[in-house]
């Protein structure tokens, strides 16, 4: 019969791929066979208690032997030598070979890029792959990395396989503007997005899929042409995009000696004056700058040096500029600053 035919088949290709169905399957037989067995040659003791029995049964198969159990007749230890300790260690065995086979295929594919993190949340995602500069962006994020916050995920082109797994996950796919691989990478729950591609239309491509399928993250993309970035900012307000400053930190080194090291110190997390920002949550009522800025300094030992306000920031505010909830502020400091550790109402007070 076609229907008895199929189930062989199927039965068959299990046995032979040792399938965890058919390793279930010989367990139910081999465990159901030995109970059987032990019942004909009156083993009460073994056979009396079924919780007993499947204790029995997984203390041999194991080769654990604790000895507190065992056969009592001398049939009942032929059964034991012959059929359940020959069966139970050769399913253990082939228990334990297809666990392993299974963990080692979970950790290649990973390091492939062939995993799946659309279940992470509040990571970091970076788009694109440059030998030297993402090493070192995701290095520079391992590195002021929370104890609980995820591994950042790396989705990038043309790689065997994962170029940092120290600092990411490793996402593959055959361009960035792909969304399938967005979504393997939890595009969905991302906190923030760094995009920089082989050139600046892959990146702004990258940036558009990006966009639209990660309500919630804070965009930031790297353009070689300053002009694309100040269409993007224009286009796009929602994208951070950065240009090369370069240029900008020649002259004003040239200008002003030491600029280009106080913005390397000011951008380093390694560095004890690293800018950091602030969300300020809400408030009471609104915060004059003035007090915010030494309340920090005096509490917390930090510098205040701007805020940004309706998606305007102003690094050299007034004493007399209010600070409300839901804005955000910038600092100089040596960590990063909680913001549930402030104490909000209490700023002014002494002034």
């Amino acid at each position: 019969m076609p229907f008895i035919a199929s189930l062989l088949r199927r039965v068959y290709l299990s046995l032979s791929e040792l399938a965890w169905s058919a390793l279930f399957i010989l367990l139910v037989i081999h465990l159901a066979a030995s109970y059987l067995l032990f019942v004909l040659v009156g083993e009460g003791d073994l056979v009396g208690n079924p919780i007993d029995f499947i204790y029995y049964y997984m203390v041999t198969a194991t080769t654990v032997g604790y000895g507190d159990l065992s056969p009592k007749s001398g049939f009942g230890r032929i059964i034991a030598v012959l059929f359940v300790l020959p069966g139970g260690i050769a399913i253990f065995t082939a228990v334990l070979g297809k666990l392993l086979t299974t963990i080692g295929t979970i950790w290649r594919n990973r390091m492939r890029g062939l995993g799946d993190y659309s279940e992470r949340t509040g990571h970091i995602i970076v788009l694109g792959w440059q030998e030297g500069q993402t090493h070192q962006t995701l290095r520079l994020l391992h590195a002021e990395r929370q104890a609980n916050e995820p591994m950042s995920v790396l989705v990038a082109k043309e790689l065997s396989e994962n170029p940092a797994s120290d600092y990411a996950d490793y996402i593959r796919t055959e361009r960035l503007a792909d969304a399938d691989a967005l979504m393997r990478a939890g595009v969905a729950q991302a906190r923030a997005i760094i995009a920089r591609g082989a050139n600046d239309d892959e990146t702004l491509a990258a940036v558009l899929i990006a966009e639209d399928h990660a309500p919630n993250a804070h965009i930031v993309a790297y353009f070689a042409d300053d002009r694309t970035a100040q269409m993007v900012k224009q286009l796009r307000p929602r994208v951070e995009a950065v240009g090369s400053l370069a240029e900008e930190l020649l002259s004003r080194a040239a200008r002003d000696p030491g600029s280009s090291e106080i913005t390397a110190r000011l951008l380093s997390a390694a560095s004890t004056d690293t800018a950091f920002s602030l969300p300020v949550p809400p408030l009471q009522r609104p915060l004059l700058y003035g007090d915010v800025f030494l309340s920090l300094k005096r509490e917390h030992h930090v510098t205040l040096v701007g805020l940004m306000s309706q998606g305007i920031t102003d690094l050299n505010c007034r004493d007399e500029v209010l600070v409300r909830g839901g804005e955000t502020l910038y600092y100089i400091s040596g960590m990063r600053l909680d913001p549930a550790a402030i104490a909000w109402a209490r700023m002014g007070d002494a002034s």
